[in-house]
Formats: C-alpha cells, sequence, structure tokens
C-alpha cells in the first residue's frame, strides 16, 4: 500500500524543494510549447507561400512592403547560397546542435524567474527548428518577408528568421541588463580615514 505524505512535508525543505520542481518543470514546458507554436507559425506561412506566391514573384502589401516566394540555400542574407550543397547539411548539423544546447539550457534554468533569457533562447530555438524543418524537407529556407527601403530591399527573410531576431535582441538585453545583476552585491564603500 502506497504511504501518503503528510501535509507537513510540504513544509520541509524536501516538500518544497519538489515544488519547485515541478513549477521548473510546469515552466520547461510552457516554453517548449512556445517554441513548437513558433515551428508552426512558421512552417504554415511558408507553407501559404509556397503554395499561392510564384517562386521569385512578389505580392506588393503597402509602399515598402512586399510578400515574395524565394528559396535560400545558405544562411542569413544568403552567405554560402552558392556553396554547392555541403551548406545544407552543415546548417542541418549546426542547427540541430544549436537547438540541443538551448533545449539543456533552457532546462537547467527552468526554476529560475529569468523570463527574459528564457523567451529570448525559446524564440531563438523555434526559429532554428523552423528554418531545420526547410533545411530537411526541401534543401534551402523559404523566404517570403521582403522590406524595400526607397529602391533598396533589405534581403528576404521569414517568421523563424524574425524570431531568431528578436531572440537574439532579448538575449543582448538580458545579459546587459538583467541576468547576474540580482546577485550583485552592491560596491563596498570605501572606509573613512
Amino acid at each position: 500500500m502506497p504511504t501518503m505524505r503528510s501535509p507537513r512535508l510540504l513544509q520541509t525543505a524536501e516538500g518544497q524543494k519538489s515544488l519547485e520542481s515541478n513549477e521548473g518543470a510546469k515552466r520547461f514546458i510552457v516554453w517548449m510549447i512556445f517554441a513548437v507554436f513558433i515551428v508552426l507559425a512558421d512552417q504554415g506561412t511558408k507553407w501559404a507561400i509556397i503554395r499561392w506566391v510564384p517562386l521569385y514573384g512578389d505580392v506588393p502589401l503597402n509602399g515598402f512592403i512586399n510578400l515574395t516566394h524565394q528559396q535560400n540555400t545558405g544562411a542569413a542574407f544568403s552567405f554560402l547560397a552558392g556553396a554547392g550543397g555541403w551548406q545544407r547539411w552543415f546548417f542541418v548539423v549546426l542547427a540541430t546542435v544549436v537547438s540541443a544546447v538551448l533545449v539543456v539550457w533552457l532546462w537547467r534554468i527552468r526554476a529560475s524567474d529569468l523570463m527574459v533569457l528564457s523567451a529570448g533562447l525559446t524564440l531563438v530555438l523555434g526559429g532554428a527548428l523552423g528554418n531545420l524543418v526547410d533545411r530537411i524537407r526541401l534543401g534551402y529556407v523559404t523566404d517570403f518577408i521582403q522590406v524595400w527601403f526607397g529602391s533598396w530591399a533589405f534581403p528576404s527573410f521569414n517568421v523563424a528568421d524574425s524570431a531568431i531576431t528578436v531572440g537574439a535582441a532579448l538575449l543582448i538585453i538580458d545579459s546587459l541588463f538583467l541576468s547576474g545583476k540580482e546577485k550583485a552585491a552592491p560596491p563596498e564603500e570605501a572606509p573613512p580615514e
């Protein structure tokens, strides 16, 4: 017969640690669901573009944003796009390793209140996985958002790229202004002479 734990156990250090562990696991699951949502939003928008916008076609939304349909075999800004094919598997391995590191990092900070850091890591994870799905499935990443500044077009991007960019910005903000600051002791004053 299983033993029942008394409510008094929750007042002990073991009980408190168990509650914190459960809360941390729930928080981790929420972040993973958010990452999956990013992947689904990315893949859904790419599916729509592939289906309804001809390759290299564009659909003006206003005076400075077009929907377009482009295939990017390289990395950001088409870096290594003409490298001959090896870059596909290089980026698949790189994205897989980075994604695994991000999942482990999120697991390790699951019990902390580092919301900006966790949100940044999750956005980068979701974006990396979204583009990883494209590379494995298609051999390239579908880009479709094109922003114009006068006669100059910013390189086309997608939902995954946007998530990675916002996530990276949050990681920078966190590293500069938030993480580690809560533990820093105030500077000591010099003793009077």
